[in-house]
């Protein structure tokens, strides 16, 4: 059974940084590319950052380029999306995925507000 564990969302003020992790078991992680989504209330959800299989190409939505960066431990199973800079406009329920949307964890809360 695939598992897609998202954690260290939280609340935060703006301008502060948090590290989002996406625990991955009961796949091949290291043969799927994946992704970081959001959903803030209200709105739909929007791809965030996704990152290839070996790591080697990172695409970002131009609302986070410059401030978001997405990463993977191929040998940890694990995809991380570091946040800096956050703003208030970045509040949401951030999910991971694989890339071709298949495999989804339940979502992890960020709060930027002061």
């Amino acid at each position: 059974q695939v598992q897609l564990v998202e954690s260290g969302g939280g609340l935060v003020q703006p301008g502060e940084s948090l590290r989002l992790s996406c625990a991955a078991s009961g796949l091949t992680f290291s043969y799927y590319d994946m992704s970081w989504h959001r959903q803030a209330p209200g709105k739909e959800r929007e791809l965030v950052a996704r990152i290839r299989w070996n790591g080697g190409r990172t695409d970002y939505a131009d609302s986070v380029k410059g401030r978001f960066t997405i990463s993977r431990d191929n040998a940890k199973n694990t995809v991380y999306l570091q946040m800096n800079s956050l703003e208030p406009e970045d509040t949401a329920v951030y999910y991971c995925s694989s890339s071709d949307l298949n495999y989804w964890g339940k979502g992890t809360l960020v709060t930027v507000s002061s």
